[in-house]
Formats: structure tokens, sequence, C-alpha cells
């Protein structure tokens, strides 16, 4: 039974991500983002609120979750920008539909790119506790296998072992839950 609540949580994320995307570009966007850092910081918002204790009790509060994730994305745009590298003043509405409009980039193709990082990081949180923190450390910190190793008490060569393996499972469930997408079943079903 566990499983089918999963299945239906992430289902229901999926239909968050895209029912409120937009919206949540465009607050990241009013804080002083651009397009490529507004879906960074909506992405980030999405991983904070999948962290949430209290997440899976809002699947069934549509409104809540949304308001959450607005403000969640209004922090991590407000961070990203306090940044040195990335500081930008305030820009009027205005000001973020011309952006919009001249951007190279499109929106879509963003929204897309943005949609698929959501999906590899739920189809990471399905991975096992061990292949989680080597698929952390080696491809999100980018931590060479020797430290990792070394991090989790084991040998090189065990992490390649348990990366390939980990590798395999992600193409298998990113593979399947965009089956499902294009289809437009829902993963509970």
């Amino acid at each position: 039974m566990q499983r089918n609540d999963e299945k239906g949580f992430f289902s229901w994320v999926t239909r968050l991500v895209r029912d409120h995307r937009g919206a949540l570009a465009t607050v990241a966007r009013n804080e002083g983002l651009l397009a490529d850092d507004a879906l960074d910081a909506v992405q980030d918002a999405f991983a904070t609120f999948l962290r949430l204790p209290h997440a899976r009790k809002l699947a069934y509060e549509e409104d809540d979750s949304r308001n959450l994730l607005m403000i969640l994305v209004r922090n991590h745009a407000r961070n990203r920008r306090r940044r040195h590298e990335l500081a930008r003043p305030h820009l009027s509405d205005s000001a973020v539909i011309e952006l919009l409009a001249d951007d190279q980039t499109s929106v879509d193709s963003l929204i897309e790119e943005a949609e698929a990082h959501v999906l590899a990081f739920q189809c990471v949180e399905k991975l096992a506790m061990v292949q989680r923190q080597v698929v952390t450390l080696r491809l999100l910190e980018d931590l060479p296998g020797v430290r990792v190793a070394d991090l989790l008490g084991t040998t090189p060569g065990h992490v390649a072992v348990i990366l390939h393996r980990a590798k395999r499972e992600l193409r298998a469930c990113m593979a399947e839950e965009s089956a499902q997408a294009a289809r437009g079943s829902p993963s509970a079903g």
C-alpha cells in the first residue's frame, strides 16, 4: 500500500509542477532573476518542498501547497539574487515581460528542462539510501570516487559499482515516468 501512496504522491507532485510552474517562475522573475535562474529557484523550491516532513500531508491541500511553494520560490529567488555573481535589481512587471520576450532560450524549453530535473529528483528519491548518497556525492557534488569511498567507508571500486547500478535504475525510472506522462496517465495507476 505504501508503494501506491508514493506513486500517488509523485503523480500529485508532477501535476503540481505542471499546473503552477509558470506562476512560480513569474514569482522568481519578479524577484529580479532571469529565466535560467528563475527556473533554478523554482526547482530548488520544489526540492525543499519535497524534503519537508509534512509535504505528503499537503498533497491533498492544493491551495496550501501552491502558497507554500510561492513562499519557497520567493525565498530561493532572493537568496540566489543575493549571491554576488547573480545580484540584479528588482524588475517591474513590464520589465519582466520585456525580458521574457527578449530571452534567447524559450520559456517552454526551460520549463521542459525543469520538468526533467524534477523527474530526475523524484527518481533519485526512489533509490536505496546508499545509491542516493553515491549519486549525490559523485554526480551532484562532483566529488572524486576515492573521496566518496572514504566518506562512505568503502572502496572506490564499490562506489563505481553502486553508481553504475544507480544510473541504470535512474534511466529506467525516468523512461517509465516519461512514458506514463506522455500517455497522460497518472503514476498511481
